[in-house]
């Protein structure tokens, strides 16, 4: 890997009006460009618009599709990479909660949410596949929001040797502070366990469903510190720097790099014992 500069936006969106959403996104893609970064990631549906429910299916669109379109012609444009979000539709019906993955080159990937929340699952078909994304020397992959909570999707992930994940997030309720305690419980976690970067983003402003977004943004480096933060309850964005010797200083010691020597056959081999009562 190189050492690369990243961009997490913290924004809102018009639920159901892509075409303004796309011309808020170029405002802030090219913002990242003047500040050094050459990735920029977006919230969780930004391109759509969030909701749970089947109001979403009057947002969504295919892959590829208008938006995406739209999207790899910004990418091009800018010269930049551009990580965002749609309700993706296709062509059974079914609705995926959709991040996309577009270099400039014309190169698009796909990341369907595996882990739904209970109020998105009467809405949205579960993802099926865990795909890396290759992009200005970094090698990194994707969960949406309520897959955070899963320990074992960062480490199949890690173990594939990703140097970063983004976890573009849709979390409603509660104030910026509020939700930064509440991250701060497993996502610090995720970067120390597995070796990695973390950046996250969270929309800010109300969806379509009256839920109310509190924005922010955080970054977090392969050692579990929080090298960053935007704590406000607006629009903003925060600027990372990914360091390749920031993860070569956690890798190359063999006590703070735990991923070598865990044990696979456990995970196969052991059972839980059962104990009765006396």
């Amino acid at each position: 890997m190189r050492d690369v500069r990243v961009a997490a936006v913290v924004c809102g969106s018009v639920f159901g009006d892509v075409d303004a959403n796309l011309r808020e996104m170029r405002g802030w893609v090219r913002a990242a460009k003047e500040k050094g970064a050459e990735i920029v990631c977006f919230p969780e549906l930004n391109i759509t618009g969030y909701a749970a429910g089947d109001i979403i299916r009057t947002a969504a669109q295919p892959i590829p599709g208008p938006a995406a379109d739209a999207l790899s012609e910004m990418a091009a444009a800018e010269g930049m990479v551009i990580l965002a979000g749609l309700a993706e539709i296709d062509s059974a019906g079914q609705l995926f909660a959709a991040h996309l993955v577009v270099r400039p080159d014309g190169e698009l990937g796909v990341y369907r949410k595996l882990h739904l929340s209970p109020p998105e699952q009467k809405t949205y078909a579960r993802g099926e596949d865990l795909p890396l994304f290759y992009a200005c020397g970094l090698k990194f992959g994707i969960q949406l929001c309520y897959d955070a909570h899963f320990p074992e999707l960062s480490t199949l992930i890690a173990l594939e040797g990703a140097h970063l994940i983004f976890i573009p997030h849709a979390s409603p309720r509660g104030t910026a502070a509020e939700k930064y305690r509440s991250w701060m419980r497993h996502l610090t976690a995720r970067a120390y366990d597995n070796s990695l970067y973390i950046v996250v983003c969270n929309p800010v402003g109300t969806s379509a469903a009256d839920l109310t977004f509190p924005g922010l943004a955080v970054a977090i480096d392969p050692s579990g510190m929080v090298m960053g933060k935007y704590l406000s309850e607006s629009e903003g964005m925060l600027i990372a720097d990914i360091k390749a010797d920031a993860i070569e200083r956690v890798r190359g010691h063999r006590m703070r790099f735990f991923l070598p020597n865990r044990r696979e056959d456990l995970l196969r081999r052991l059972q839980p014992l059962e104990w009765k009562d006396e």
